[in-house]
């Protein structure tokens, strides 16, 4: 849509220039060439019918569905299960070979219609929700007895399989979303149910490694950085939700290694992943995105455990519970994770030679001190002697750190995005300390006006310096 705004742009205006004598004929119709003006119209007819065609499918949709609830108490069990699955199966093949005909340019000689790729593409959407109802009106004409996770579980699988199949980056995304809605609706029972056992609960326990272990190797099949970062999402939140590390000073229910593990395994592998582990890749597809993420989660988890309540123990403790701390965290998941975040890291420290851009200021010390601090510092809090107000004091150090290294990334590459992360990072540290201590309003006017100067000031000089370096650099090209 973007695209062909730009062209009819284009081909008004270049229809101007050529009426006021600016362009030859001869010119305009190279821009026309160039730019196909000509498929401007065959476009529009293209999306005028794809929009016919979704609102009549739409429609077609809502009075089948109609159809079947007006007659379904009336039906049996089998005519049942034979319209269901006739209804998921036509669906499905003709999304498939519609997107497919799009895809492989047929008739030959001619480019693939985005419009029927589309078209196609949205009949297997339509075709995996069909597929969700599908199980949930089975589970219920069968008599199966099962939990909401259980159906999303079921259907999220079920989506990922075509989005293996295919390719297809919406379906791929949708099976993750159902997964893990499954897993944020069974999550709070997995505390109180642990010796429950049943296969949802087994994939909510192992969220964490299986999402790694399914939804990064979709990424590659897609070359979607959208599912990547998705995957690696739900990756670092399942493993804070299952591990449940916070607060620092809940001695009863917390062993002292789950916080080490909890914030400091994502930044590791996300730091040392590097895409030519797989064997069949060539190519760094995902490594930059990962170490983005890397510095993300270093800062979120600065970030967290920066403020002082989390750390300040009392000597009131709760009665411990009968519940077995081990049996709902992920054990196997924690140690299979380590050795790949020890095996990348061997893999990175074999690479030294060819570093990339961003280790030019995030280099392997600093990154090995953030982990270290990590790691040990609420560790030896909670196992050791506990340490409020020097671990307090620590991250404040490594939050600002953090946001310093951006800035200096930012400056050093001309990156936007680095300095103004870095920015708003001080000034995210500044205004949470103020918030955080009991303060006058004086003081914390005084502390917003400083924060809001200093922004506005540091971005006009950096848009300044910036623009100035770009001119230079054009001056030494010419």
């Amino acid at each position: 849509m973007i695209l062909d705004n730009f062209q009819r742009k284009l081909r008004r205006e270049s229809q101007l220039w050529r009426d006021e004598g600016l362009i030859s004929a001869s010119q305009y119709q190279q821009i026309a060439d160039r730019y196909q003006f000509n498929n401007l119209e065959a476009a529009a007819r293209d999306r005028s019918m794809m929009t016919a065609v979704m609102i009549g499918s739409i429609l077609l949709t809502l009075g089948i569905i109609t159809f079947v609830a007006a007659n379904w108490l009336g039906w049996s069990r089998d005519v049942k299960f034979i319209i269901m699955m006739s209804l998921f199966m036509a669906t499905t093949i003709t999304g498939f070979y519609t997107w497919r005909q799009a895809t492989i340019g047929i008739p030959e000689g001619k480019k693939p219609k985005r419009s029927q790729r589309l078209l196609g593409e949205g009949l297997l959407i339509l075709a995996a929700m069909v597929f969700g109802a599908t199980i949930a009106l089975m589970a219920d004409v069968f008599n199966i007895n099962g939990s909401t996770p259980e159906l999303f579980f079921a259907w999220g699988f079920g989506v990922l399989v075509m989005a293996y199949s295919l390719s297809l980056n919406s379906l791929g995304i949708m099976g993750i979303i159902l997964i893990e809605i499954g897993y944020l609706i069974g999550i709070g029972d997995l505390r109180y149910s642990a010796n429950d056992w049943n296969w949802a609960q087994l994939v909510i326990k192992h969220m964490p490694l299986l999402s790694w272990v399914l939804f990064v190797p979709l990424a590659y099949f897609c070359r979607s950085r959208w599912i990547f970062a998705i995957a690696a999402f739900i990756f670092a939140s399942s493993l804070q939700l299952n591990l449940d590390p916070l607060p620092l000073s809940n001695f009863a229910d917390t062993a002292p290694w789950v916080a080490s593990f909890a914030f400091t395994l994502p930044p590791a592998l996300f730091w040392s992943y590097d895409d030519l582990l797989f064997p069949t890749i060539n190519y760094r597809l995902f490594q930059p995105l990962a170490r983005d993420l890397a510095l993300i989660a270093f800062g979120l988890a600065f970030y967290v455990l920066s403020f002082r309540w989390l750390w300040q123990t009392s000597n009131f403790s709760s009665p411990t519970s009968n519940i077995d701390i081990f049996m709902y965290r992920p054990i196997i998941d924690l140690g299979i994770l380590s050795g790949l975040a020890v095996l990348q890291w061997l893999f990175l420290v074999r690479q030294r030679n060819n570093p990339i851009r961003r280790e030019a200021v995030f280099n392997l010390p600093l990154i090995v001190t953030f982990l270290g601090f990590t790691a040990i510092v609420p560790f030896w809090h909670q196992a050791i002697n506990p340490i409020d107000d020097l671990g307090v004091f620590a991250f404040n150090v490594l939050f600002a750190v953090l946001a310093w290294g951006l800035i200096r990334e930012g400056l050093k590459f001309n990156d936007r995005r680095s300095f103004w992360g870095g920015m708003l990072l001080l000034n995210l540290q500044v205004i949470s300390r103020m918030l955080e201590y009991d303060t006058e309003l004086l003081f914390k006017s005084l502390v917003f006006v400083m924060c809001g100067s200093a922004l506005i000031s540091a971005g006009l000089w950096f848009e300044r310096r910036l623009g100035g370096s770009k001119s230079s650099s054009n001056v030494k090209s010419l």
